[in-house]
């Protein structure tokens, strides 16, 4: 994770782990945890916000993620993200951004 990615989610008293309730999953080398919204890691002592990495087109992907696609469907700010393959797969102006 780069310094620009590393985004401490302040006032973060929860610590995401096995059995926390919250929804986990894998993305890239690390699990992420979707919460109120948001999508956390756990970094060292505190949560990060998992931030979109800017707009990364996912080339050549040519399945259209939606209700019953197959993918896990994690809400994500104002739009629903779609893990897949270990990305996080968002819609984007016509395409599908990789995140």
């Amino acid at each position: 994770m780069t310094t620009a990615e590393h985004i401490t989610h302040e006032d973060h008293a929860h610590a995401h782990g096995d059995d926390c309730g919250h929804l986990a999953f894998t993305h890239g080398d690390h699990t992420d945890y979707a919460h109120d919204g948001h999508i956390h890691r756990m970094h060292g002592d505190h949560a990060d916000e998992c931030a979109n990495s800017g707009h990364a087109v996912h080339p050549n992907h040519d399945h259209q993620h939606g209700d019953d696609c197959g993918h896990l469907a994690v809400r994500h700010d104002d739009h629903t993200d779609y893990v897949h393959d270990g990305h996080r797969h968002a819609a984007h102006e016509g395409h599908w951004d990789d995140h």
